[in-house]
């Protein structure tokens, strides 16, 4: 359509053109005394066309001519920027293929030849950049080839260079500092990694990568509480599997819980954890099974242990067996070292729990164990003697059968007491 209108503006302009020159009889006289011509007005016209014509043509030859010298300035400009660039890609190439040789000279190239460009007294717009790139290569080449030295080097001097724009100093620092601390990191210099972790400004510092770094840090230097907290905020960031970051912070936490020598400094651990944490069986039983052994507060050890008994005694449990039995050896442990009778609340719980599962063996034995420390004796051996019935576990049955022959000896019944202890070491 387009060429139809064209064709069809060109037949006018054709047209018109010669109706105007066919019929003109118009004439130009041009008096120079003593002569006279005359011109048709029409080789007039032509003639002006032509000269316009032959004068642009001129003007254009003689701007191109006079623009020699600078498109040959450009040219080399444009040469040397190509050359830059290929030098950057053969870097990156050679690094890619493991020739770290190859890729530090080929970097090293790329940061001559963008010298001898400024040196010319022309500055790329980017140069600036494309020096801490270089750098940066350069510096990642000398790592793999473990000279520290040359890397240190290049870095110091691609963080002193000077950029362009608040941004993009900003960008080109945060990478360099990301990969310092990274190769601290690969050499175990634990100081220097965080110190180059530490100087991130604080939305860099909480990206994914720079928190990936920072837990490995944290672990190789064996500072839990700090690889705690960089785990759960991988966690929130979903830089792993929801199983995956369970089961990171499960291991953190008893970590941390390990590493209490006194009742004051696991307390102080224990608050260091958050409510989920503060749930896990793995987590609150290892902290009771602490605390207990450390002599610490029995009323503590129960109160950390009842979001774990909720969990027991909800239909449908997920606790496994383990957890489970080892759950009912912590709060028997607790009752034997209680000051006194142990909690009522506790006996409540308990009674509560068998009474809903009256064939679960373990809780049976439990209720056996409390009743036998608030001195109701009689319960106590009802419930000891059905927890035999159905028990499996050869610890829960040997402490039955010596809970049974205290409370016989404790009646007198001397033939029943030695039948009991007899079990006991059977078992």
């Amino acid at each position: 359509m387009r060429a139809i209108l064209w064709f069809l503006a060109l037949f006018a302009i054709a047209v018109a053109t010669a109706l105007f020159a066919g019929n003109n009889q118009g004439t130009i006289t041009v008096f120079w005394p003593p002569y006279r011509l005359d011109l048709s007005l029409n080789l007039v016209l032509l003639a002006l066309v032509g000269l316009f014509f032959v004068v642009y043509a001129a003007l254009r030859a003689l701007a191109v001519l006079l623009s020699l010298p600078g498109e040959a300035r450009r040219w080399r400009i444009q040469h040397q920027e190509r050359a830059m660039q290929v030098g950057l890609i053969d870097t990156l190439s050679h690094l890619a293929a493991g020739r770290f040789l190859r890729a530090r000279k080929a970097a090293q190239g790329v940061l001559e030849q963008e010298r001898a460009l400024t040196g010319s007294e022309h500055e790329l717009p980017y140069g600036n950049r494309l020096r801490a790139v270089a750098h940066l290569l350069a510096a990642e080449s000398a790592h793999a080839l473990q000279d520290k030295a040359a890397r240190d080097e290049h870095v110091r001097q691609a963080l002193e260079l000077p950029h362009a724009s608040r941004r993009e100093e900003q960008e080109l620092r945060e990478g360099l500092q990301l990969r310092a601390a990274r190769w601290a990191f690969d050499d175990r210099d634990v100081q220097t990694a965080l110190q180059r972790l530490d100087e991130l400004p604080q939305g860099v510092a909480r990206r994914t990568l720079a928190l990936r770094l920072r837990f490995k840090v944290a672990r190789l230097a064996r500072r839990t509480q700090a690889a705690l907290e960089t785990a759960r905020l991988l966690g929130k960031h979903r830089a792993f599997s929801e199983a995956a970051a369970h089961s990171i912070v499960r291991g953190l936490a008893v970590e941390l819980v390990q590493a209490a020598h006194d009742p004051t400094q696991l307390n102080k651990a224990w608050g260091q954890l958050d409510a989920t944490e503060r749930s896990m069986p793995e987590v609150v039983l290892l902290a009771a099974e602490r605390m207990l052994f450390l002599g610490g507060q029995v009323s503590l050890v129960q109160q950390w242990l009842l979001p774990v008994w909720e969990q027991m005694v909800r239909p449908g449990s997920a606790l496994m067996p383990e957890q489970r039995l080892r759950l009912v050896q912590v709060l028997e442990r607790s009752f034997a070292q209680a000051e006194g009778t142990p909690d009522a609340a506790w006996l409540t719980r308990i009674e509560a729990a068998q009474m809903a599962n009256p064939g679960d063996a373990l809780l049976q034995y439990l209720a056996g164990v409390a009743c036998m420390r608030l001195g109701l004796w009689g319960k106590a051996q009802q419930l000891l003697r059905q927890s035999l019935a159905q028990q499996r576990e050869p610890a829960l049955k040997r402490n039955a059968w010596r809970a049974l022959a205290l409370l016989a000896e404790q009646r007198e019944d001397a033939p029943a007491a030695a039948e009991a202890w007899r079990n006991a070491a059977q078992a």
